[in-house]
């Protein structure tokens, strides 16, 4: 991502719905598919500001890992040069089966090559260890906010769990959630790019930059956490998320 994204997520995940809510099932999660001891490890890939991996370290030890020299920096605010984490090539310097967790909170959308780095996960994890992975859902919401953030692709559900082999995973759980906004998002987004293609003025900020009013910032983040850990199959949704433990 551009460092100017950054500065915009860092301004807002601590309350905004989508990044505090988001934070919130996929703990939620962890604890019900896995509950964490102090001595697990979790690495937290593509780790952006450090926010969730620092929540987290009150339940296990963390580590973080990104590639990026502006969450880089932020990260080496928030933790110690031992847990943090730089690509070696393409291969995270961590031994075979090391850890108990890995999660990758909308990271696999930014890499070309998603599946390589799935089955990075499953070398990394110990068995019976959790994969946690959340990712935008539906090219149809392709959009200039996909573009600024440098995604590669939406997904759809059987192909997020496409890459995640049976004979390798069980998958836990994979449905989409952020559903009830879904007609929303895709309206403001169509609406946006028609706007654009016919020269109108845009916005000064995206929709996806603002805090809303506190009640309503309330009511998105409780639908979208909540949602996210029902066992309904959801047949559509702004976002993924799948939980798989490894075999």
């Amino acid at each position: 991502m551009d460092a100017a994204e950054y500065t915009n997520i860092a301004a807002l995940e601590r309350e905004h719905w989508y990044y505090s809510g988001k934070r919130r099932f996929v703990r939620a999660w962890i604890r019900r598919a896995r509950p964490p001891r102090r001595d697990d490890t979790l690495l937290d890939c593509g780790a952006g500001t450090g926010l969730f991996a620092e929540e987290m370290a009150a339940d296990c030890r963390v580590l973080v890992l990104d590639d990026h020299e502006e969450a880089l920096r932020i990260l080496r605010t928030r933790f110690q040069p031992e847990q943090i984490l730089s690509l070696a090539g393409d291969r995270v310097p961590l031994p075979d089966g090391s850890l108990e967790y890995v999660t990758a909170l909308d990271v696999l959308e930014h890499v070309p090559d998603d599946a390589a780095v799935v089955q990075g996960f499953h070398r990394l994890l110990k068995p019976g260890g959790l994969a946690v992975v959340t990712v935008p859902a539906s090219m149809a919401l392709w959009s200039d906010w996909d573009v600024a953030l440098h995604h590669f692709r939406r997904y759809h559900r059987a192909q997020l769990r496409g890459l995640f082999s049976t004979d390798q995973w069980e998958l836990v759980y994979v449905n989409y959630t952020n559903v009830l906004v879904y007609p929303i998002v895709w309206a403001v987004r169509k609406w946006r790019a028609l706007g654009k293609r016919l020269g109108w003025s845009a916005p000064a900020a995206r929709t996806e930059d603002r805090m809303p009013a506190a009640p309503i910032n309330a009511l998105l983040r409780a639908q979208f956490a909540g949602l996210a850990r029902w066992r309904v199959p959801f047949p559509f949704g702004v976002s993924l998320v799948l939980v798989a433990r490894r075999k």
